[in-house]
C-alpha cells in the first residue's frame, strides 16, 4: 500500500474511532513528534503492557490480515 493510501486509510479509521484510550495514546505520539521526547515514556503502564502484548502476538504469529477482518465483518 502506498503512503498516501495508508494515510487516507488511517484518517478514515481515526474519524470513526470512539476508544478514548487509543485517541489519548495517539495524541501523546503526535505531541512527542519533533519535541525530542520519547513518546514511550509518556505512556501509562497499561498502554505499555498493551503494546508489548500486541508485539508478542505478532512474534508468535497470532495475527490476521485487514482483508480477513473485512471479510469476517462483511465489508
Amino acid at each position: 500500500m502506498k503512503l498516501e493510501a495508508i494515510k487516507l486509510d488511517l484518517i478514515a479509521w481515526l474519524s470513526k474511532l470512539e476508544d478514548q484510550d487509543t485517541i489519548e495514546f495517539l495524541q501523546v505520539v503526535k505531541e512527542s513528534q519533533g519535541a525530542g521526547a520519547d513518546w514511550w515514556d509518556e505512556l501509562s503502564d497499561v498502554q505499555k503492557d498493551g503494546i508489548e502484548k500486541g508485539l508478542n502476538d505478532i512474534k508468535e504469529g497470532r495475527v490476521i490480515s485487514q482483508e480477513e477482518v473485512r471479510k469476517a465483518l462483511g465489508s
